[in-house]
């Protein structure tokens, strides 16, 4: 087993040199929108295409964990999805590292924290190509300076027993969960933004049967995933921000949504 998880998308989704790619970040999130919230902020869902699409969207959510407790040694829970290989259950990796143009992230695996699971597996195959958690880590090295992170990457999973092997790990008031989904696909821009109010009417009050029934997003289970973990936790949903590809690169007849979402305790 590789002791750390090289980059595979650095160059193509983000840029692959150092200096580069933390001024794209600084860049994203001096122009993301500025939202303050009432309470400590537990979760977030952030798009994950490449930063020239999204990447002011994803800004967004990021900027909200600037303010953590430096003192607090943080959990970091991301939850994407698999666009490379096709599985049943979520995958969870156990190499000590991920890489990135900005260093290295220290990893744990989520069963180190959960224990036995009947959802959960380790696979690394699951993680070498993809791209839905990886670009969300160097946003994630920006805002935050003593973090683990816990990555796991969703094939076909039922969210309400995901989210039930997950509580108690979730509850924890070290843990912050981040969501990667982008929402519509290759829809014209009006069309699209008709189907993304959906995601944006629907997700901050968590309504979950609405969500299922009427949001397209290639991250839904873990959307779904987290909003059953609102449940079980109390949170409370807020929308942050909405955009889509032809606002932020031009192309208006096939676009996709990111929307940016998040849930405070």
């Amino acid at each position: 087993m590789k002791v750390v998880r090289k980059p595979a998308v650095a160059g193509a989704f983000y840029p692959g040199d150092k200096e580069m790619l933390a001024s794209m970040i600084k860049e994203s999130m001096d122009a993301a929108a500025d939202v303050r919230l009432e309470g400590d902020v537990k979760a977030i869902i952030v798009p994950h295409a490449g930063y020239i699409y999204s990447g002011i969207v994803a800004a967004a959510g990021f900027k909200l964990l600037k303010n953590l407790d430096v003192k607090k040694k943080w959990k970091v829970l991301i939850l994407g999805p698999s666009h490379c290989v096709g599985f049943y259950g979520a995958a969870t990796s156990e190499v000590r590292g991920w890489e990135t143009p900005l260093g290295v992230v220290s990893v744990k695996s989520v069963l180190d924290e959960i224990g036995d699971s009947q959802i959960i597996r380790p696979r690394e195959d699951v993680f070498v190509e993809e791209h839905s958690l990886e670009v969300e880590v160097p946003f994630l090295q920006t805002v935050m300076n003593n973090w683990t992170l816990y990555p796991l990457c969703l094939g076909e999973v039922n969210p309400r027993e995901l989210a039930d092997e997950l509580k108690n790990f979730a509850a924890a008031d070290d843990v912050i969960i981040v969501v990667s989904s982008d929402l519509s696909h290759y829809y014209p821009y009006n069309d699209a933004r008709v189907l993304d109010d959906n995601a944006n009417k629907f997700i901050p009050i968590n309504a979950i049967a609405q969500v299922e029934d009427r949001v397209e997003a290639c991250g839904i289970k873990g959307i779904l995933t987290l909003m059953h973990l609102s449940d079980t936790l109390g949170l409370e949903g807020h929308f942050i921000d909405y955009k889509n590809s032809g606002d932020t690169a031009g192309d208006k007849n096939k676009v996709v949504g990111y929307g940016c979402y998040a849930f405070t305790k």
